[in-house]
C-alpha cells in the first residue's frame, strides 16, 4: 500500500497541460468549454489548468460566460437553457479546480508552461505574456509561433515572479529543454533544467523505469545536475478524447489521458504550490488508472543506495548506527542532498523492520543532529508506511553552508553509495565554493616516466595525462581520472580529477584510496590501456566494462590532440552523447514501463 506523507494528506488527480478552443492547433471544433469540464469530471480529476499557446483566453472566455448567466440570473432574465448551464458550471467548478495559464513558446521554441491562481486577474496574466514578448495577435488567436519572445530563463524568472507555477513543458521531446538530439550546449541544457525559478518537468515517460527515464537522469545523481527536480506529466490535449491507441506512433491524447496524482492537504491553489516549492519528491506519483499506487518507499529500495539516498535498518547508539545515520545526513548536506530512510534495510527482497517508537525516535535524531553538526541545519524528519510497517524518513537539503562538520572537525561527503571524510583538497573545494571562489585547474601531468609499483616493486609505465579545458570533445559525467602521478621516495602519489563532482584531489596513494579511486589506480598501474584493443567509435572508446553491486560500469577512453585520456569506473547514468553507444541492451524489466 501507498505511503501517506503527512497527517490530513489527500492524494488528488492532477493535468497542468489542458488546451481549450482558444488555441488555434485544437482539434475537435465545436467544442465548449462545458464539454471540457464534463470530460475532466469523467476522468476523475481533482485540478486541471487551462494552457492555451500564448494565451490565457480560454480561461478567459470560459469565466466571462460564467459571469454573463450569473448576471442574467440576477436580473430574473436568464432563460431555463441559461439556468441549466449555469447550475452546471457551478457544480463542475465545485468538484473541479480549474486554474488559468499558458504555454509559452519561448526563444529558439522551446515551451514553458505558467499556472496561476483562480484569484489571479486575467489582465494580469495578459500583462505578463506582453512583458515576454508574445505579440497581440499570438494573444488573441492562441498561436506558437510568436517570433522573437522572451528567452527561457527571462520566463521562468517572471512566471515565478508573478506567483505561478513554473514548469518546462514536454520536456523530453519536441519543443521541450531537455530533448535529446538537440545540442544545443551542455551548460545551456543544465541552466534550463536546474534554474531555481523552474518547479517542475514535465515528461512524457513519468512511470517508466528504465534507465533512460527523464526523471531518473534529473534525480541529484549527476554531477552536473545536481538539483533534483520533481517530473509531473500532463496530456498536453488538444481535444476531449484520444485519437489513436495508446503507445501508438501518432496517438494524439485526450483530457486526462496522463495525470499526475499530488498529495496535498486541501484541493487548493496555495496548497499546490507548497507542494511545487517543497523538497518532498514523495507527493508527486504518476496515475494510471489499470496500476496500484507507487509505494515510494519501496520504489526507492529498488533503486538502491545512492548519491542521494542511504538505508539503516537500526539507529541504536550502540554499534555506532546513530552515528552512521548522522554522517549520512552531514554527507548529504555537503554533496547534493538527500534521503536517509531508518528501518530497512536497502534489500529490495528483505521485508522492512520498521521503527518501535517513531516519536521518539525522531526526537532522538534531531536532537542528535542538532548537538553533533555544525553549523546549524534544517532537515525535514517524518514517518512513512511501507508494508504495513512503519519507517522514519529524513530528508536532507544541500546544505547553504558547506562544509558541514560532526564534532568540529570530521567533514563528511556522499561519494556514490558511500558516506567518506573528505579529504583536504576536497576540504579546499567546499569552502571555495561556499565563498563562490573558481574550482583550481588541473596541473598538467608529466612527461612519460618508469616508477615502481608501490606493492610490486615493478616499473610502471606513466603514459602522458592531461586535462585540456579547451577540447570540445566532453568528458563522461561519472567515473575518475588519473591527471597527475608523481613519485616520493618509495610511493606513488597521484592527482585524481573526479568526474562525479568535479574535484581535483592530490596526493591520493593506492592504500590511501577510496573504492573508486583505489579501483582507477590499480587498473593504471596493472592494466594499462592497449589503444589497438579499445573498441573505438571515432575518438569515443570502451576498453573495457565490468559488474559493482549489480550495476554496469564501463572504462572509456578518448582520443584528444593533447593524448589520450582515460575514464574509471564512469555509471550508465554520466554516460552522455556518443558515450552511450556503449552502454548495455536494457533488459525488459529494466525498459518496463
Amino acid at each position: 500500500m501507498a505511503s501517506r506523507r503527512k497527517k490530513g494528506m489527500q492524494w488528488y488527480r492532477m493535468d497542468l497541460h489542458i488546451h481549450t478552443p482558444a488555441s488555434a492547433d485544437y482539434q475537435e471544433p465545436g467544442i465548449s468549454y462545458l464539454d471540457i469540464l464534463r470530460r475532466a469530471e469523467l476522468r476523475a480529476l481533482d485540478i486541471i489548468a487551462f494552457t492555451d499557446h500564448n494565451s490565457v483566453a480560454g480561461y478567459a472566455t470560459m469565466m466571462r460566460q460564467i459571469e454573463q448567466l450569473a448576471f442574467l440570473e440576477h436580473l430574473g432574465r436568464a432563460t431555463p437553457d441559461e439556468l441549466r448551464i449555469l447550475a452546471e458550471y457551478r457544480r463542475l467548478l465545485d468538484k473541479i479546480l480549474v486554474l488559468p495559464g499558458f504555454e509559452f513558446t519561448a526563444t529558439f521554441g522551446f515551451h514553458i508552461l505558467g499556472v496561476f491562481s483562480p484569484h489571479t486577474p486575467i489582465r494580469h496574466v495578459e500583462h505578463l505574456l506582453l512583458n515576454l514578448r508574445v505579440p497581440a495577435e499570438a494573444l488573441e488567436r492562441g498561436i506558437t509561433e510568436v517570433g522573437a519572445s522572451s528567452d527561457v530563463l527571462t520566463a521562468y524568472r517572471l512566471i515565478n515572479e508573478a506567483g505561478g507555477i513554473c514548469i518546462a513543458a514536454h520536456v523530453n521531446s519536441s519543443h521541450g529543454v531537455a530533448m535529446r538530439g538537440f545540442d544545443f550546449g551542455g551548460q545551456t541544457k543544465i541552466a534550463y533544467t536546474q534554474d531555481l525559478n523552474l518547479h517542475a518537468l514535465e515528461v512524457t515517460d513519468l512511470s517508466s523505469r528504465s534507465r533512460q527515464a527523464t526523471a531518473r537522469f534529473f534525480d541529484g545523481t549527476k554531477t552536473e545536475y545536481p538539483r533534483r527536480m520533481r517530473a509531473i506529466q500532463g496530456s498536453d490535449a488538444h481535444r476531449l478524447t484520444m485519437l489513436g491507441e495508446r503507445g501508438g506512433k501518432n496517438v494524439l491524447l485526450g483530457v486526462g489521458d496522463r495525470v499526475t496524482e499530488v498529495a496535498l492537504p486541501e484541493r487548493s491553489f496555495d496548497a499546490l504550490i507548497e507542494m511545487f516549492r517543497s523538497n518532498d519528491f514523495s507527493r508527486t506519483r504518476a496515475y494510471s488508472a489499470t496500476t496500484q499506487p507507487v509505494d515510494y518507499i519501496q520504489q526507492a529500495r529498488e533503486e538502491g543506495r545512492s548519491l542521494v539516498q542511504s538505508f539503516h535498518e537500526a539507529m541504536t547508539q550502540r554499534g555506532g548506527f546513530l552515528y552512521g545515520v548522522v554522517a549520512d545526513v552531514c554527507g548529504f548536506a555537503n554533496t547534493n542532498g538527500g534521503t536517509v530512510y531508518v528501518g530497512l534495510s536497502e534489500d529490495k527482497t528483505k521485508p522492512p523492520a520498521g521503527v518501535s517508537n517513531p516519536a521518539e525516535m525522531i526526537d532522538t535524531l534531531r536532537n542528535a543532529i542538532s548537538r553533533m553538526i555544525t553549523p546549524p541545519l534544517e532537515v525535514e524528519i517524518d514517518t512513512q508506511e511501507t508494508q504495513g510497517k512503519t519507517v522514519i524518513r529524513i530528508q536532507v537539503p544541500r546544505g547553504g553552508e558547506r562544509p558541514y562538520a560532526i564534532d568540529d572537525n570530521k567533514i563528511y561527503l556522499r561519494d556514490e553509495t558511500e558516506t567518506s571524510l573528505a579529504v583536504r583538497d576536497e576540504i579546499v573545494n567546499l569552502v571555495r565554493q561556499a565563498l563562490g571562489l573558481p574550482a583550481p585547474a588541473p596541473a598538467v601531468a608529466p612527461e612519460p616516466e618508469s616508477v615502481a609499483s608501490p606493492e610490486t616493486d615493478a616499473p610502471v609505465e606513466m603514459p602522458p595525462l592531461r586535462i585540456d579545458s579547451g577540447e570540445a570533445a566532453s568528458p563522461p559525467r561519472a567515473g575518475v581520472e588519473i591527471v597527475g602521478v608523481e613519485q616520493k621516495g618509495d610511493r606513488v602519489h597521484y592527482q585524481m580529477h573526479d568526474l562525479r563532482n568535479g574535484n581535483i584531489v592530490k596526493n591520493v596513494t593506492r592504500s590511501s584510496a577510496r573504492k573508486l579511486w583505489h579501483y582507477a589506480i590499480t587498473q593504471y598501474e596493472t592494466n594499462p590501456v592497449d589503444a589497438s584493443r579499445v573498441h573505438w567509435q571515432g575518438d569515443y572508446g570502451l576498453w573495457q566494462s565490468y559488474k559493482r553491486a549489480g550495476e554496469t560500469r564501463y572504462d572509456l577512453v578518448q582520443r584528444t590532440p593533447s593524448g589520450m585520456r582515460v575514464y574509471y569506473g564512469v555509471t550508465e547514468g554520466g554516460m552522455h552523447g556518443p558515450w552511450q553507444a556503449f552502454l548495455a541492451p536494457e533488459t525488459e524489466d529494466e525498459a518496463q514501463q
